[in-house]
């Protein structure tokens, strides 16, 4: 049982650690076609799919945002951020020795692929995980609101988790199971969401008066890319063209179909029609929950946890929306947020070294002990969900001393794209 546990641990180490090795153009193939992918998932994957879900008067600024936090964050990565997140330091963070990507040549390598591969693979995680928080303040954020907190968010929050669990920090040494971004990149964000929605309050309508969304056929295009797009975010993550990279994205495609199909029968059930935006929401819970389980999961578990997604997903968007009345926009923590909190703790319990044993349903098979697995688990939750609530509200509150953070309700009558910047999406 010990020789499972070491499996598992060298499983969450080595695709992030920078290690001695030939480099392997099968590899740097892959990863350079998954960087490319997961870019996708932002430009245009998330843009089109939070900018058909507003009102046509607000698409622009959704559209502008993912694109501005996608060069903001660009920069910031380049300055810093990626030392931050991987360069060698102390548990909590990296040092500095990598700003600039300093040291970076086109023969420095990571495991089997070029540095600047894995860097800029990297980078494009860093693009998404912020502009996933802009789904629970639309329609009503100062751009240059969203700005000031988007490139602090990453920088405070998001680059030293990043450190945590990837490059070498307190949470990988203790064997945290999260494949790719469970914790890093869903759980940081839902929570961001949940204390934005708190923190900026509800649109001027809300609860009165729903906003339905302006373009499904815009949405539903985005949901496409973005579960085209999650190939190169979850089998990238191996960081080789390997059968790990195949396997994660075999259980990422079986957890996307059983998320859906789990959303719309509920939906169906409770409102007498299955909904468009119910199957592309419920697929999208189902992506965010099989990410950190990706790598050690078989097709039994991502089947189950498909399920479990679509389910808890689906009735927690009920009680964040109707019951607690707190205006989540787009639905950002209970999808994201509540996905990657399901998908960590199942990543321990579902985990195995033999995935073929019972179509890979796992249950611990290979772990010493599946009790300490599953109290590292939660304890990965707790860490980054706390820490990412705790400094996303000081950095609210920080930008709303500096520049206020919500439009005035006339400008929010008119839409942020007239408002923000004096653009239409539609010429009428």
């Amino acid at each position: 049982m010990k020789r499972g546990l070491t499996f598992l641990s060298l499983l969450v180490a080595l695709p992030w650690a920078a290690y001695a090795g030939p480099a392997d153009s099968g590899d740097t193939a892959w990863i350079l076609t998954s960087t490319a992918l997961v870019l996708f998932m932002t430009l245009p994957g998330l843009a089109l799919f939070y900018g058909g879900l507003v009102g046509s008067k607000n698409v622009l600024s959704v559209l502008m945002q993912c694109f501005a936090i996608t060069s903001l964050v660009s920069l910031l990565w380049l300055a810093g951020l990626y030392s931050v997140a991987f360069a060698e330091g102390n548990g909590f963070m990296g040092g500095f020795s990598k700003a600039m990507f300093a040291g970076m040549g086109t023969q420095s390598l990571t495991g089997t692929i070029p540095e600047a591969a894995f860097a800029l693979f990297q980078l494009t995680f860093a693009v998404i995980t912020p502009a996933l928080i802009v789904g629970a303040f639309a329609e009503r954020m100062k751009f240059s609101a969203m700005l000031i907190f988007s490139g602090l968010w990453v920088a405070v929050v998001y680059a030293p988790v990043t450190h945590w669990v990837w490059g070498g920090g307190w949470l990988g040494e203790m064997g945290l199971l999260d494949f790719a971004g469970g914790t890093v990149v869903h759980i940081t964000a839902g929570v961001a969401a949940l204390v934005a929605a708190l923190v900026v309050g509800p649109r001027r309508t809300f609860p009165r008066t729903s906003t339905p969304p302006h373009n499904m056929t815009m949405t539903v295009t985005g949901a496409g890319m973005l579960w085209v797009g999650w190939f190169g975010f979850n089998g990238g993550s191996a960081l080789g063209a390997n059968g790990s990279s195949a396997m994660a994205m075999l259980v990422t495609h079986i957890s996307a179909a059983a998320g859906s199909l789990a959303w719309m029968a509920l939906e169906w059930r409770k409102f007498g029609k299955p909904s468009v935006l119910g199957i592309v929401t419920g697929m999208v819970a189902g992506l965010g929950t099989i990410t950190p389980a990706c790598g050690f999961v078989g097709p039994g578990g991502a089947l189950l946890i498909g399920l479990i997604a679509g389910v808890v997903c689906f009735n927690a968007t009920n009680l964040i929306k109707v019951r607690l009345k707190i205006d989540d926009s787009l639905d950002v923590f209970p999808v994201h947020g509540v996905g990657g909190i399901i998908g960590t703790l199942m990543a321990g319990f579902f985990a195995s070294t033999e995935l073929g044993v019972f179509s890979g349903f796992g249950f611990g098979k290979g772990i010493e002990s599946l009790g300490q697995q599953l109290m590292v688990q939660a304890t990965g939750v707790l860490a980054t969900g706390v820490y990412a609530g705790v400094v996303s509200f000081g950095l609210f509150k920080l930008t709303d001393a500096l520049v206020g953070l919500r439009v005035d309700e006339e400008q929010e009558v008119m839409g942020l794209d007239l408002t923000q910047h004096e653009e239409r999406g539609y010429i009428l």
